[in-house]
C-alpha cells in the first residue's frame, strides 16, 4: 500500500519553484521595457483568443457567476488594462530630472508568489501574470482548489505565448500539487520576495506573518449611500447593476444601502420596479439559515446565485424577474449574518432620519466590515462628497456610478485594474488601484549640484551679521570654519 503525503509533495514543488523563478526573473530583470511590453501584447492576445472558453470553464468548474459576465471581465482586462500599460515605463530610467541632478531607476522586486480567488480566476490571472511581466517580475500561482483546472488552463495558454516570444523558461508558473502547507512555504521561501493575493482571506493571515512586501486587495465591499439630491431611479439602477453582475460574486459591488428618509420611499418604490424585494423578517431569517454555515462563514454553494435562485433555496417565493433580494436593520452588529461579506445580490437596507446619523451608519459599516475601503455614493451635492471623501473612514469614494465598474476604472478614471490597494493589511499602504509601477521599487540617483560652501553661506545670511562679514570677506574660508559659524548661529 502507498501513502503519499501531498503536504510534502507540494512544499518541496513550492520550493522548486520558487527557486527556478528566482533564476528566471533575473533573466527577465534584463530586459529593456520594450521587449517586456511585447511580451505583454502577445499573452495578452493570445489569452483574449480563449476568452469565451475561459469563461465558461471557470462557471462550469467553480459554480460561480455567469458565462457572459465573466467574458467581459476577460476582455476588459486584455483590453483596456494592457492600453493603460502602453507606454508606462516600469524598469530601466523613468525620470531623468537634469537641473535637479536626479534620476529614478525601476528595479524589478523580484518573484512573487500569487492567490487568486474562486470567484474571479480567469480576469485576476491574467491580470496578476499581465502585471508581473510587464514589470520584469517572476511570479509563482497557488492555485484555488476550487477553480484549479481553469486557473492552469488560463496560465498554460499566457506561458506558451510568452515563451514563444522569449519569456524566461519558469518565470511565469504554478504549482500543480497545491496544499495549504505548499502555498505557507511559497510564501516564505527565501527566494519569493513579495505576494499578491486577491480573495482567499484564510490565507490572509499567513501572508501578513511572512513580513514581506504584499499586496491585497480588501474585499471593497462598502455601502452605497443614497444621498437625499441622488437621481433616485439612476441610483438604484446603478446599484442593482452593479451587484448583479457575474451573480454578485465581484469583490468591488456595493454591500449595503443607506439611504436619506426623506427619499426613503422613492428609493423603494424605484428597488421594486427594478426588480428588487424586500424581504420579511421571516424570509431573511429563512435566507440567512441557508447561506451562512454555523461558524458564520457564507455556504460556497450559495455564493453567485441568481435572487430567484437563493429564494427557492430558502423556501420562500419571489416574484418572476426578482434581480435583487434587500434585507432591512436598523442597528448594525459584526455578529448577525447581514454584516457579513456576501458574494450574491444580496443587500442590506438602512434607513437614516439625516446626513449625520447617515455618515454615522456609514462609519459604522465600514469598521464592522473591517476590509471595507469604499463608499459608494449617489448625491449631486458636492459638497456632500467633500465632506464625506475628506473623512477618515473611507479609502475612496466612487460617485453616481456603479460600484463594480467604477472601482476597477470601467466607468472612471482610475487605473484600471482588477485588484483594489487595501491599507488594511501589510505592507499595503494605498487604496488606488493596483498598476504595474506597484511591483517595482524606484531607486534614485542623486548628484551633487551644490556645495556645503554655498549651503553654509545661504543660512548664515541675514542671521548673524559677525559670521556673515567674516563669510563675506574671506570667500575662501575652509568648510569646517563654516561649520562652526552654523553651530553658533544654530545654538543660540
Amino acid at each position: 500500500m502507498k501513502i503519499i503525503d501531498s503536504d510534502l509533495l507540494s512544499i518541496q514543488e513550492s520550493r522548486i519553484l520558487a527557486e527556478n523563478a528566482r533564476e528566471a526573473q533575473q533573466k527577465l530583470a534584463k530586459f529593456p521595457q520594450e521587449e517586456l511590453d511585447l511580451l505583454v501584447e502577445h499573452m495578452a492576445e493570445e489569452v483574449e483568443a480563449h476568452a469565451r472558453e475561459l469563461a465558461e470553464m471557470a462557471c462550469e468548474e467553480t459554480g460561480y457567476g455567469n458565462p457572459d459576465d465573466k467574458y467581459i471581465m476577460t476582455k476588459f482586462v486584455c483590453k483596456k488594462v494592457v492600453e493603460s500599460m502602453r507606454g508606462v515605463k516600469c524598469v530601466g530610467v523613468l525620470n531623468d530630472d537634469i537641473a535637479a541632478g536626479t534620476t529614478d531607476y525601476g528595479i524589478p522586486i523580484g518573484v512573487f508568489a500569487a492567490m487568486c480567488a474562486a470567484t474571479s480566476p480567469v480576469s485576476t490571472t491574467i491580470f496578476y501574470t499581465l502585471l508581473a511581466v510587464k514589470s520584469g517580475n517572476a511570479i509563482v500561482f497557488s492555485p484555488h482548489p476550487r477553480a484549479k483546472e481553469t486557473i492552469t488552463r488560463t496560465l498554460d495558454i499566457m506561458i506558451k505565448a510568452g515563451e514563444g516570444y522569449g519569456l524566461p523558461e519558469c518565470s511565469v508558473a504554478y504549482m500543480r500539487t497545491v496544499s495549504k502547507a505548499g502555498t505557507i512555504e511559497l510564501m516564505n521561501h527565501k527566494d519569493v520576495s513579495a505576494i499578491m493575493i486577491e480573495g482567499v482571506p484564510h490565507m490572509r493571515k499567513a501572508a501578513v506573518a511572512t513580513g514581506k512586501y504584499i499586496l491585497i486587495s480588501g474585499t471593497g465591499n462598502g455601502p452605497a449611500f443614497i444621498e437625499s439630491s441622488a437621481d433616485v431611479d439612476k441610483a438604484v439602477s446603478d446599484i442593482i447593476f452593479s451587484k448583479t453582475f457575474d451573480n454578485g460574486v465581484t469583490s468591488g459591488a456595493e454591500q449595503a444601502v443607506v439611504v436619506d428618509s426623506d427619499i426613503d420611499e422613492k428609493v423603494r418604490k424605484a428597488f421594486k420596479d427594478q426588480g428588487g424585494y424586500f424581504m420579511n423578517p421571516d424570509e431573511a431569517e429563512k435566507l440567512s439559515s441557508v447561506f451562512y454555515r454555523k461558524d458564520g462563514s457564507p455556504d460556497p454553494e450559495t455564493i453567485g446565485k441568481t435572487a430567484e435562485q437563493l429564494a427557492k433555496t430558502a423556501g420562500f417565493e419571489v416574484p418572476d424577474g426578482t434581480k435583487i433580494l434587500l434585507s432591512e436593520k436598523r442597528f448594525v452588529f459584526r455578529e448577525r449574518e447581514y454584516e457579513k461579506e456576501r458574494l450574491s445580490p444580496i443587500l442590506t437596507y438602512y434607513v437614516e432620519k439625516d446626513w449625520e446619523h447617515a455618515c454615522e451608519k456609514i462609519v459604522k459599516i465600514i469598521v464592522e466590515e473591517e476590509q471595507a475601503s469604499t463608499l459608494f455614493l449617489h448625491s449631486n451635492d458636492r459638497t456632500a462628497v467633500e465632506k464625506l471623501a475628506t473623512g477618515e473612514a473611507v479609502q475612496r469614494v466612487i460617485v453616481n456610478t456603479p460600484a463594480v465598474f467604477g472601482n476597477m476604472g470601467f466607468t472612471t478614471s482610475l487605473v484600471p485594474a482588477m485588484t483594489l490597494g487595501s491599507g488594511r493589511y501589510g505592507c499595503e499602504m494605498t487604496g488606488d488601484n493596483i498598476s504595474p509601477l506597484r511591483l517595482v521599487y524606484i531607486r534614485k540617483a542623486a548628484y551633487g549640484i551644490r556645495t556645503f560652501d554655498d549651503v553654509s553661506r545661504e543660512l548664515l545670511a541675514g542671521n548673524d551679521e559677525s559670521c556673515v562679514s567674516s563669510a563675506d570677506k574671506e570667500s575662501d574660508i575652509s568648510a569646517e570654519a563654516l561649520r562652526g559659524m552654523l553651530l553658533k548661529m544654530l545654538n543660540k
